[in-house]
């Protein structure tokens, strides 16, 4: 005699949910211990994040065109020594490692939250044009304005981008459907491409603004001072802020507009304090270091690689690992062609590609 065929659901096949609920207490019981796994390696990767960052740190202080044992570098810090490598260390490395780490974490978060807010896996400040109208506007501060310092590049930049920013949001808030993630992205590349020729026709009617612009625009941290650090570090505190605000708005996002709605989020609320905190962000690190590429595309994508889709989690990912590319990328640039140096912005992208190119091969780059 046969055994009885199992009953048929009424519904589709159960999910694992569904599982949880007919079994009752056993996988009710066994339901927490992947949740304890992911919190257990989220934390483990945000140390391992933190020892990396301690460690670039140090590197940054310690290594160029002048190498100075980590001992006199706690002695410059700590000890008050003025020796002449103190003197280095506390002159000219202190100053450039606090903009690195600034400006490395400026550009992370703004390029996680431009990615959450788009859903584009591609958008980072340079694609939307934030990062194009912050060099436009340093253009025509050395062209027309006569400016040429650092410290006075910065309120041009970060002017530049914050109009930029508007521009594009304007763009794709007009006609039918609002600021879609589509539209998002076309309107960015508009305005992107229209900056990138304003800028190139005030460059070539104006041919004495050119050798100073370049120096700004290759991305750079060597040369800036603590004047710069106390103009930006505001700024940034305050995109950062509003950023993490609306973490859990980006998560929502993520799932769909439809779906974010019915969750309760207020999808323009979530884009415009988003947008606004990404504009600030960008502005202030474009305008302290010039145009950096590549890191706010790569590091969302490695953040979310090794804690996950949450942005309450991906956002401290992405300001531990920006840093540390930054600082790295500048690192290197000091000793690979002794005595001179390439510049942060050329070696970022060298050491940033073949991370996004692994993550791309193994499929782990998510939207």
């Amino acid at each position: 005699m046969s055994a009885p065929a199992p009953s048929t659901p009424h519904r589709g096949a159960p999910g694992p949910g569904d599982r949880d609920r007919d079994h009752g207490p056993p996988a009710a019981r066994s339901a927490p211990l992947p949740r304890r796994a992911l919190t257990a390696r989220r934390l483990g990767w945000t140390a391992a994040g933190l020892a990396a960052l301690l460690c670039a740190v140090v590197l940054s202080l310690a290594v160029g065109a002048r190498s100075i044992p980590p001992a006199e570098v706690f002695d410059a810090l700590f000890r008050g020594a003025h020796t002449p490598d103190a003197e280095v260390v506390r002159s000219l490395r202190v100053p450039r490692t606090l903009v690195a780490l600034m400006v490395g974490v400026g550009l992370a978060l703004a390029g996680t939250a431009l990615q959450g807010i788009t859903r584009n896996p591609i958008a980072d400040p340079g694609i939307l044009g934030i990062s194009q109208g912050a060099g436009v506007a340093v253009v025509c501060a050395i062209a027309f304005a006569g400016v040429h310092t650092l410290t006075g590049y910065v309120w041009f930049a970060f002017a530049g981008a914050a109009v930029a920013s508007v521009a594009v949001y304007a763009i794709a808030a007009s006609g039918r459907g609002g600021a879609t993630p589509v539209k998002l992205a076309l309107g960015g590349a508009a305005i992107n491409a229209l900056l990138a020729s304003v800028t190139m026709a005030v460059l070539t009617t104006k041919a004495s603004t050119l050798d100073e612009f370049r120096f700004w625009q290759v991305g750079s941290v060597a040369g800036r001072d603590l004047r710069v650090v106390s103009q930006i570090w505001p700024f940034l505190l305050a995109g950062a802020v509003l950023v993490v605000a609306v973490a859990r708005g980006l998560d929502a996002l993520a799932l769909g507009e439809d779906v974010a709605k019915g969750l309760g989020q207020n999808v323009g609320a979530v884009r415009v304090v988003g947008g606004l905190g990404a504009t600030v962000l960008t502005g202030a690190a474009v305008a302290a270091a010039g145009p950096i590429a590549f890191i706010g595309l790569a590091v969302p994508h490695l953040a979310r690689a090794a804690v996950g889709g949450d942005h309450r989690w991906v956002l401290p990912m992405a300001a531990l690992i920006g840093p540390v590319m930054l600082l790295v990328a500048d690192v290197a640039g000091r000793v690979v062609v002794p005595p001179g140096e390439v510049p942060a912005g050329v070696m970022t992208a060298l050491i940033g590609v073949p991370f996004l190119v692994v993550l791309v091969r193994r499929k782990a780059v998510a939207a």
